[in-house]
């Protein structure tokens, strides 16, 4: 599997690829991402088979607005307020999915991990491939997060379609996520983004 390096072609190219219901690698602020449609259910069953992943962790996405977001999830005020201050940016919120986005994406919960990253490449793919985009780290499950398209290459390199390169990602860490499904967001997974600044955010 070739790496391309992220130019705007490339990244045009890795679109096309996404539309067709093929597999990108890609970088974002926080780690490598394994991205497809997200309302293409064969190629996120592939995303599940690529990880080695039974269909118990759900797949989260990455938008590059807000609108796009409103397209699969319901942002209630307390989403909108912490949103506000932290996207783009390394944090995940689990929100209450729509009827839209396919079942098999979130494993049947009624949530789905959204978030918009802080990354010129990403932003721009997931843009040209209509706003949404499965953003789950490219590795396969139990490894390391990738934190170069080399270390995505070398786990995931023969089952992609393309990897686009386009360094080392800035943070080297997953996303904070925070679940807001429920009266007090609840931390579930720790990240570049403390609990502390996500309840500040909702005080202000």
């Amino acid at each position: 599997m070739p790496i391309l390096k992220a130019t705007k072609d490339n990244i045009r190219e890795a679109s096309k690829v996404v539309k067709k219901g093929g597999l990108v690698v890609y970088p974002t602020d926080t780690v490598y991402g394994l991205g497809c449609d997200p309302f293409n259910v064969r190629a996120v069953e592939r995303v599940f088979r690529v990880k080695g992943e039974r269909k118990e962790k759900p797949l989260p996405i990455l938008a590059s607005d807000i609108k796009c977001i409103e397209k699969i999830a319901h942002l209630n005020e307390k989403a909108r307020k912490i949103s506000d201050k932290h996207w783009p940016g390394p944090l995940t919120l689990a929100v209450p999915k729509k009827p839209s986005l396919p079942d098999i994406v979130t494993c049947g919960l009624a949530s789905v991990g959204v978030r918009i990253p802080n990354h010129k490449v990403a932003i721009r793919l997931i843009s040209l491939c209509d706003g949404l985009l499965v953003g789950t780290s490219a590795n396969k499950t139990g490894q390391k997060p990738p934190k170069t398209a080399e270390e995505a290459t070398k786990q995931l390199g023969k089952e992609v379609d393309i990897v686009l390169d386009g360094g080392p990602t800035p943070l080297s860490q997953e996303s904070t996520v925070i679940d807001l499904t429920s009266e007090k967001p609840k931390m579930l997974r720790e990240g570049p983004v403390k609990l502390e600044e996500v309840m500040n955010a909702l005080r202000n």
